[in-house]
């Protein structure tokens, strides 16, 4: 696409379509959930959304010509610290079981501070060159990986604070508990850092227990938490209502957010019902990953796959849950591909979750949704006041816009275009020798 953005200090993009559930009611909505109208854009920051038509005549400007224009997005559910390592480590059988083995032995050989800072310098330059302004990042915790990587994080978050704000998460089996030291180092480093509680849930007899230590530490350090929850296809496995169960035991007044929870499209309609219910009272959020789960769920050499692997994120939404999409892994055991591109995660997810038909409210699982679950309300959304970080397209439809990767568009921050370059993957070629 060419176009050559004003470079006044004001100016006016004219005739842009945008996502309704993303721009400002005075606008209206039209066909599809889009609506028209023109943005005048102030020493980088929104001045004004207004009707089409109707900004001022004396500014400089750009007539889009009905093309899109969306807010950065917000990728909240990401692994920057395992990404890119598939060439040195894949996944020999592409399932579950064999990313594990695969993520575990790469670690212990591999896993030094400046082999994580590289790699999570040049996820985070692919991410900001897609259009993302708001990322949260799972981190590997077991011992003694807590220890490297979080250091590495809190420098990367003040390197980016300019260009993407990060959150991070650590990640650990919740079984990791048992070791009092190791959990007690754990939730200090996690504090220390100004991250999240997280962890892997799954079935055991005292995962009641543990999750009420769990909600207390994250309570006692002013803590919220994100889980892995019910990644499988196992319908006997559902810790996601024990979670919420637990949540309200605890009266646990952070924020908890849910990840996978591919089980729950496993069970009877009752089961499910009665667990969102329960997902609900609690105020859980959920965030689904459907094409890291489409890779590995359901995976038997020479079988075709049954299941998607997601979980059920239309009776969510209905049930009035807060639900969103994200990359998930990137170019790791876990999933082979990616590029921590937003527009792929919204088109690939459009098309797995039948998110269309109608595509009213879809853009905002990229976008407001996620910054509103990260209480990050500044990101996701068009209006004035905020930063003019947005992304232009030269579709001018959802059917334009989903038949194509949108390669060629435009990325403006604080409303100037980036250099949307991505790092050549040789870079990496000194880590993949070992």
């Amino acid at each position: 696409m060419q176009l050559d953005l004003p470079t006044a200090s004001r100016f006016a993009l004219r005739s842009a379509t945008l996502p309704s559930v993303l721009a400002p009611e005075t606008v209206g909505t039209g066909k599809e959930g889009l609506c028209s109208a023109d943005l005048v854009i102030s020493d980088g920051r929104i001045e004004a959304v207004v009707e089409e038509g109707t900004a001022p005549a004396g500014i400089a400007g750009l007539d889009l010509e009905d093309r899109m224009v969306w807010p950065c997005f917000v990728d909240m559910h990401t692994h920057i610290d395992k990404g890119h390592i598939w060439e040195r480590q894949p996944n020999q059988t592409g399932d579950f079981e064999g990313a594990l083995t695969a993520v575990r032995a790469d670690t212990k050989a591999n896993w030094h501070a400046k082999d994580v800072e590289t790699r999570m310098d040049f996820s985070l330059r692919c991410a900001y060159a897609h259009g993302t302004s708001l990322l949260r990042s799972h981190i590997d915790s077991l011992a003694p990986q807590h220890r490297i990587s979080f250091e590495v994080f809190s420098e990367m978050r003040e390197r980016w604070s300019d260009r993407i704000k990060l959150q991070a998460v650590a990640l650990f089996p919740i079984d990791a508990m048992d070791d009092n030291a190791y959990f007690t180092d754990l939730v200090n480093v996690v504090a220390e850092h100004g991250a999240l509680l997280g962890g892997v849930t799954y079935p055991m007899p005292d995962l009641d227990t543990r999750l009420d230590r769990l909600f207390q530490a994250a309570s006692d350090k002013g803590l919220d938490v994100d889980l892995h929850v019910d990644e499988t296809q196992d319908a006997s496995v559902l810790t996601l209502a024990q979670i919420a169960k637990a949540k309200l035991r605890n009266g646990f007044e952070g924020a908890v957010t849910v990840g996978h929870c591919c089980s729950l499209a496993r069970q009877d309609e009752d089961a499910a019902a009665a667990t969102i219910e329960s997902v609900r009272q609690a105020g859980l959020s959920v965030v689904s990953l459907p094409m890291c789960n489409m890779y590995l769920q359901d995976r038997q050499a020479g079988r075709t796959p049954r299941s998607r692997g997601i979980t059920l994120l239309h009776e969510l939404m209905d049930a009035d849950v807060p639900v969103a999409i994200a990359s998930d892994n990137t170019r790791d055991p876990f999933y082979a591909y990616g590029d921590l591109d937003m527009v792929e995660v919204f088109r690939e997810g459009v098309r797995i979750a039948h998110l269309d038909h109608p595509l009213d409210d879809a853009a905002g699982l990229v976008t407001r949704v996620p910054a509103d679950i990260l209480q990050e309300t500044g990101f996701g959304r068009i209006a004035e006041g905020r930063a003019a970080d947005l992304v232009l397209f030269n579709a001018r439809t959802w059917s334009e816009f989903l038949s194509r990767p949108q390669a060629d568009r435009i990325v403006m921050r604080n409303g100037m275009g980036i250099d949307r370059r991505l790092p050549d993957y040789r870079e990496l070629d000194p880590l993949m020798r070992g």
